[in-house]
């Protein structure tokens, strides 16, 4: 079962805010703010298996994803590849 379909599990009522595209680089949620988690290297595979090459993945993500804030639900982003 993906992580996602999990979390869904635990929290059936909870509305989650998810970042478009990338429900498998999901890795877990913040118990206490029900924000969901995301591998940012993940992230990164995503893009790169959609086409952009490496350091396109990179900056589309960092510009585009990462540095974008909507809200108290805003995603957290776990740096797992340093």
């Amino acid at each position: 079962m993906k992580m996602l379909e999990q979390i869904l599990k635990w929290f059936p009522d909870d509305d989650l805010l998810k970042a478009d595209g990338y429900d498998d680089a999901i890795i877990g949620i913040d118990d206490s703010s029900l924000r969901l988690i995301y591998s940012v290297k993940k992230c990164i595979d995503i893009l790169i298996a959609d086409g952009l090459s490496e350091d396109d993945a990179i900056d589309f993500f960092n510009y585009n994803t990462k540095c974008a804030w909507v809200g108290e639900k805003t995603p957290i982003w776990c740096n797992d590849d340093l």
